[in-house]
């Protein structure tokens, strides 16, 4: 059963291309890493300290592993509050049928 992350976290406004910066070499690996669909940590169009999180895995399986082996960030800028949801997908389809 695949899964998807996602949510959002705030930082301060100056902070957040930092912080976004901070986390590029996560994403990139994550990427590469079988098993991931696709994963994104991308800042808001909307509001200035709002960073989107996405992540959509094949299985819980494949995320533990790359939970095990992911790289920190590089950055330390704290996180002000933020909330993701981990969902199961039982099934998809195209978005506007």
């Amino acid at each position: 059963m695949t899964l998807i992350i996602a949510g959002k976290v705030y930082v301060d406004p100056a902070d957040r291309d930092e912080f976004i910066e901070g986390h590029r070499t996560i994403v990139e690996q994550a990427r590469k890493y079988p098993g991931c669909l696709d994963v994104a940590i991308s800042p808001d169009p909307v509001d200035a300290g709002r960073v989107n999180l996405f992540e959509y895995w094949e299985s819980k399986e494949i995320l533990a592993a790359w939970r095990a082996i992911a790289p920190r960030p590089t950055t330390s800028i704290a996180i002000r509050v933020g909330e993701a949801l981990k969902h199961e997908v039982s099934h998809s389809g195209l978005p506007f049928d």
